[in-house]
């Protein structure tokens, strides 16, 4: 079974839920960037992610550069953003230290 693409309206919805979270320009994905204290504190937090993302089987866009990561998320076989996406940046929120 396919997966669905969001609507616009189900993006802004999404969006509106998920603080810190942009819309890319092209509107086929959503970002956001974290600051730790140091390299080891960025590199835990990527390795929390990457167990709960193998297990969703959706897998995020990102980089890290030293205590920073930059994190895109968009379904590839959707064309665009879908649930999954959502799921996955609301389990990333889940993981990132409270600021």
């Amino acid at each position: 079974m396919p997966i669905a693409r969001l609507s616009e309206a189900d993006i802004a919805a999404a969006l509106a839920a998920l603080p810190g979270w942009s819309l890319r320009e092209d509107g086929k994905a959503i970002h956001r960037a974290f600051t730790f204290a140091d390299f080891a504190e960025a590199f835990a937090f990527m390795t929390r992610i990457a167990l709960h993302a193998e297990k969703a089987d959706h897998h995020p866009e990102w980089s890290n550069v030293w205590n920073r990561v930059a994190i895109t998320l968009t379904t590839h076989d959707a064309g665009g953003l879908s649930l999954r996406d959502v799921a996955l940046a609301q389990a990333i929120d889940a993981i990132a230290p409270q600021s």
